[in-house]
């Protein structure tokens, strides 16, 4: 089958292949046939080495399709279910599903350890234990979740990460108060979800921050009342809040930096909200005197920070009552031999979230 395998980490272009062939169906687990993935911008910080991945790889984990076949012991699924693609399933039995946290169960990232593809020269990986630049994957049944057929297969792929991880972070995370201000710094897929999450919460200003003007106006679409760029924000929080700071910040880059400029956006006793992937070795600097006398909260949000089953049926729902915008989300669509255009488009912040159609 074909897929795009990024050889090394550190290199910027996939190169697309036909002899990558499945491994790993047997009990337990569903070989799903992909018919649409999104492009997020995890999958270029594992390209690049800010996110860890094992390399050969192949990227992508913001995908849907169709069943081709199920294992022994698989009675959830058939082949032809409509699904999506969810990189982090939770086991259920775990400390961490136990306490109502199953956005922190680990098992999903005990699989990126192991191959989920091979070629003739060796074994490849798939990102976060899925791969869904691939038209096939073999996961784990826990990691397709079945979808309602009026959702088309390029929307679904987009809640399978994006979309659930940027309105949560609003809803489930922060829980925006209604009448709130809120700066959303990073307008790319998430950042964008993000605002509409504030939106339907209550915020009553919402401040869009990026450093591309076309991100800024798409912003403006989808709920912001205003966008500025980065040297704009200390502006925007005097008018707005009279110096003291937005009640809610997200930050959506992973970056040290913004997330400094985002802590001192926030008010005292506010919130700033983590939803960027970063590094490792990218290290946020605070002094415990402005930590004790701000007392500022700052929340990290990992895959919306909530239970994700519960998380696409209520954007699901959402987006069927009009109340959140996903299909224009999509600003490109490729096929996958135009995977690394799409690349680009998302280095320079050109795409709001682009579409790989298999």
């Amino acid at each position: 089958m074909r897929a795009a395998v990024l050889h090394e980490t550190g290199q910027t272009k996939l190169e697309v292949l036909d002899d990558v062939e499945t491994v790993g169906f047997g009990p337990g687990k569903v070989k799903v046939r992909i018919r649409a993935t999104g492009l997020c911008h995890s999958d270029i910080s594992a390209m690049t080495g800010v996110l860890p991945q094992i390399a050969p790889f192949i990227p992508g984990h913001e995908g849907a399709g169709e069943i081709i076949d199920v294992g022994d012991g698989v009675t959830s699924l058939r082949p032809g279910d409509r699904v999506l693609i969810c990189w982090l399933p939770a086991c259920g039995s775990c400390p961490s599903c136990r306490r109502g946290q199953p956005q922190l169960c680990l098992a999903g990232f005990r699989q990126a350890g192991t191959p989920n593809f091979r070629r003739p020269g060796g074994d490849v990986f798939g990102f976060a234990g899925t791969g869904t630049f691939a038209e096939e994957i073999v996961v784990d049944a826990a990691c397709a979740v079945p979808i309602p057929d009026d959702v088309p297969f390029d929307i679904a792929a987009l809640i399978g990460c994006g979309v659930t991880t940027g309105i949560g972070a609003a809803v489930n995370t922060a829980d925006v108060a209604a009448g709130a201000t809120v700066a959303v710094i990073g307008c790319g897929g998430v950042g964008i979800s993000a605002i509409q999450g504030a939106r339907l919460k209550g915020a009553a200003r919402i401040v869009a921050v990026d450093p591309v003007a076309s991100r800024r106006e798409a912003a403006l679409r989808f709920g912001a009342t205003e966008a500025v760029a980065p040297d704009a924000l200390a502006d925007a929080k005097e008018r707005i809040t009279g110096r003291e700071g937005f009640d809610y910040v997200f930050e959506v880059v992973g970056k040290s930096a913004t997330a400094r400029a985002a802590y001192e956006a926030t008010r005292r006793g506010g919130t700033l909200c983590i939803v960027g992937a970063g590094a490792m070795d990218d290290f946020l600097q605070l002094n415990m005197f402005e930590l004790f006398f701000d007392e500022k909260r700052i929340l990290p949000s990992l895959y919306g920070g909530g239970d994700t089953l519960t998380s696409y049926r209520r954007i699901i729902e959402l987006w069927r009552a009009g109340r959140i915008d996903l299909a224009g989300l999509i600003t490109h669509r490729v096929p996958l031999a135009g995977i690394n255009d799409a690349v680009e488009q998302m280095r320079t912040g050109e795409a709001l979230r682009t579409c790989v159609e298999l």
